[in-house]
């Protein structure tokens, strides 16, 4: 009996131990806790480019006993696919005295989430007390958000493009008050989706204000409207970086640009298109801006046919400007590619840290102004002889090695390789590249060449008195 009775024990512990493991995964999964509500919300949907930007402003309080570290943004499954970049400041102070301190945001995984909603985490720089409020500047943006329709045009009709939101923000807490507006280029829009109160005036299209809207509330909206910018979209960039300590740093950049809007339609007509360019090809491009760093010499653009004249070269103290045109302008569909390089002095970028390492300090991102990059890659070429080498990025890249050798290389020269996908101008920040260096190795290749040259002197004296004849 006494066997029996603890046989039954230990079944009944199993059980219990089974529900209450069962019941602590469900809660770790589950959709976040509704303890945060959002007292005010306001979003600023900026259109008036090919890449949508959004800044929403929260005021975020803990109606829950337990303090909370952090705050969580929704997104649908259709942005969260076009999302290239999101920040988060805690605003601190009030009016002129107002301060913005930048706030960590990572990718949060809800596999329970409803209707497939994705999430990012923002971690609190303390956590949110009981009653307490904190207000949040947010800025995501996204990319290839902007649907044309129609989606082919002839080269004088003007690019028309859908845009698919909500009216109300997607949340997993209850918001109180919010209010939505959305800036377009032009005040041409074709269409919009009506979900009262709603106002139009020119260029703004405002949505709300809407009260006491319960978590995960949504209300497709779609705006058909004009726009004509410059969908300029690079498929693919691969940027050399090649630091010699002879004094330079050569960069060279491979470009395969594409227009991603409208796909034209129909024939090209050089003569119309010069004849009425306010009316011709409005949607195409002829010409882009780089942005490249102070103090840059030999600059070149050339395509695989070879050097393109049609570029304007502006430089001052703080930065200099490339003004690049291809051979042709691109309408919708259209593709291009080419090759910018340029010297930059070594002092400018290359430093000496406390430790005795020396680092890259350069510009990551494409320097051509309001572009998409769809595959951005980073080739940072060491001298030869360095070693640790080590990267560091504001945000997430892939990191690789590879060795390349070029002239004179014995061993060959580390290579550091960073790869990112969905680059917008926002990722135009810093990076470092760390490694150590023996100044010694700066003598291999001079020490090279003069033993080769020493070495044929002595085999040309040595063959001037050598005889060779067969007499005696």
């Amino acid at each position: 009996m006494g066997a029996m009775a603890n046989f039954r024990k230990s079944i009944i512990f199993s059980v219990l131990f089974f529900y209450s493991m069962l019941l602590v995964k469900t809660l770790s999964s589950s959709p976040p806790s509704s303890n945060l509500q959002i007292l005010t919300a306001e979003r600023r949907i900026d259109l008036t480019s090919h890449i949508v930007r959004v800044y929403l402003t929260l005021k975020v309080e803990n109606t829950g006993e337990a303090p909370a570290a952090e705050v969580l943004l929704a997104f649908s499954p259709a942005q969260f696919d076009h999302l290239a970049l999101v920040k988060a400041a805690a605003a601190v102070g009030k009016k002129k005295k107002k301060t913005y301190l930048p706030l960590e945001v990572n990718p949060s995984d809800h596999p329970d989430a409803p209707n497939g909603t994705k999430y990012y985490s923002i971690s609190l720089l303390k956590p949110l007390g009981k009653a307490e409020s904190i207000t949040l500047e947010i800025l995501y943006m996204l990319t290839h958000s902007l649907e044309p329709f129609p989606a082919e045009i002839s080269q004088s009709e003007s690019q028309l493009v859908y845009y698919h939101d909500s009216a109300v923000i997607l949340s997993p807490y209850h918001i109180k008050q919010q209010a939505s507006m959305v800036k377009t280029p032009t005040s041409k829009v074709e269409s919009f989706t009506r979900v009262e109160p709603t106002d139009r005036s020119g260029t703004e299209l405002r949505y709300g204000p809407y009260e006491d809207r319960h978590p995960y509330s949504y209300s497709p909206v779609i705006i058909h409207l004009e726009n004509n910018n410059a969908f300029a979209v690079v498929e693919e960039l691969e940027r050399e970086i090649e630091i010699s300590h002879w004094g330079s740093i050569q960069v060279t950049e491979h470009y395969k640009l594409a227009h991603a809007g409208a796909r034209h339609r129909g024939i090209f007509s050089r003569v119309e298109y010069q004849s009425r360019p306010s009316i011709s090809g409005v949607s195409s491009f002829k010409h882009l801006l780089a942005e490249l760093p102070p103090r840059v010499h030999s600059v070149y653009y050339r395509d695989d046919i070879g050097n393109i004249s049609s570029s304007r070269l502006r430089t001052n103290s703080k930065k200099s400007e490339l003004l690049i045109e291809p051979r042709y302008p691109l309408f919708g569909g259209w593709k291009a590619t080419f090759i910018i390089g340029y010297g930059v002095p070594l002092q400018d970028f290359l430093f000496e840290s406390d430790g005795g390492s020396r680092y890259l300090n350069y510009t990551f991102g494409c320097p051509l102004s309001e572009t998409v990059v769809d595959k951005l890659t980073i080739k940072v070429v060491l001298p030869e002889g360095s070693k640790n080498p080590s990267a560091k990025a504001p945000f997430t890249v892939e990191q690789s090695m590879e060795t390349k050798y070029s002239y004179l290389d014995v061993i060959g020269r580390t290579v550091v390789v960073l790869e990112k996908k969905n680059v917008v101008p926002e990722h135009n920040v810093p990076f470092q590249v760390y490694y150590n260096f023996n100044p010694m190795f700066m003598l291999a290749e001079p020490l090279m060449l003069v033993s080769a040259f020493f070495l044929f002197f002595i085999a040309c004296i040595a063959y001037l008195h050598m005889d060779l004849s067969i007499r005696k």
